[in-house]
């Protein structure tokens, strides 16, 4: 391949790239339990933890297929917090609890964040966030999430904001990757031409497939656990493929 442009800004996505995530064992019975309090300080409960249980579980199943499926169309918007209770979780559960959840989505839809996974920033990230601030390359996250709250906080609780420009998430925003308005949306803020921008992802269906709609100046792959493991057929390739972001990092010095 050619080298890649000099980027006049650098788009990283959230979990894969900046992070890595562990699911945490038993995050479901935790969040059943705390909602099953919740729901006994309000009236008598029609609902076991069990119940409660099984059903966010199954939510968070449908919601992963729901996502796989939105890879297809050409500008898919993102679940509201509010669907994701009222129609995935909770739609056959009593009046009151099912009220309950609605009301409270964007809120339970952090909670959720927060509990199911463990989150690490990759090896070689801050090392990498200051070789653009150093070549004085701006930095954006744009992300899918259920809870863009929950990765501000751990870039706050971590320091990486300080080295970011700009954070777009798609529950936000209210569309999701692949549509391209994600990636358009962080380089108007920046303020720079989308062609000279590097995009940085962790999976084809999303990322590649939203940069090459953008028509972003490189396409980068950042491989991750799940990264081969497509859905379906996609057509997209990235431009360059790296294992970490030591790499990533090499590729940027490069080009500069």
């Amino acid at each position: 391949m050619d080298q890649l442009i000099k980027p006049a800004a650098l788009l990283l996505d959230f979990g894969g790239v900046l992070v890595a995530t562990k699911k945490r064992p038993g995050w479901s019975a935790e969040l059943a339990t705390e909602l099953h309090e919740q729901f006994a300080r309000i009236g008598p409960v029609e609902l076991s933890v069990d119940d409660i249980r099984s059903d966010i579980e199954a939510g968070a199943a449908a919601d992963s297929a729901w996502k796989d499926a939105m890879s297809r169309p050409s500008a898919p918007r993102e679940l509201t917090h509010r669907e994701f209770w009222a129609d995935f979780v909770a739609a056959d559960w009593p009046a009151g609890p099912q009220a309950w959840v609605t009301a409270h989505a964007t809120a339970l839809c952090k909670r959720m964040g927060e509990m199911r996974q463990d989150r690490a920033h990759r090896d070689g990230i801050p090392e990498l966030l200051d070789a653009a601030e150093d070549a004085g390359i701006p930095v954006a996250v744009v992300s899918n999430a259920l809870s863009g709250a929950v990765h501000r906080d751990y870039l706050d609780r971590t320091g990486l904001v300080k080295h970011l420009a700009v954070q777009i998430y798609s529950d936000e925003v209210g569309l999701r990757k692949p549509n391209p308005e994600l990636i358009l949306l962080a380089a108007r803020a920046l303020g720079v031409p989308v062609e000279r921008t590097w995009y940085v992802g962790d999976n084809f269906d999303r990322d590649i497939v939203c940069g090459r709609r953008a028509g972003v100046g490189a396409a980068i792959l950042m491989e991750a656990p799940g990264t081969y493991h497509r859905p379906y057929v996609v057509r997209a390739v990235p431009d360059v493929v790296v294992p970490g972001a030591d790499e990533l990092r090499s590729l940027l010095l490069a080009s500069l």
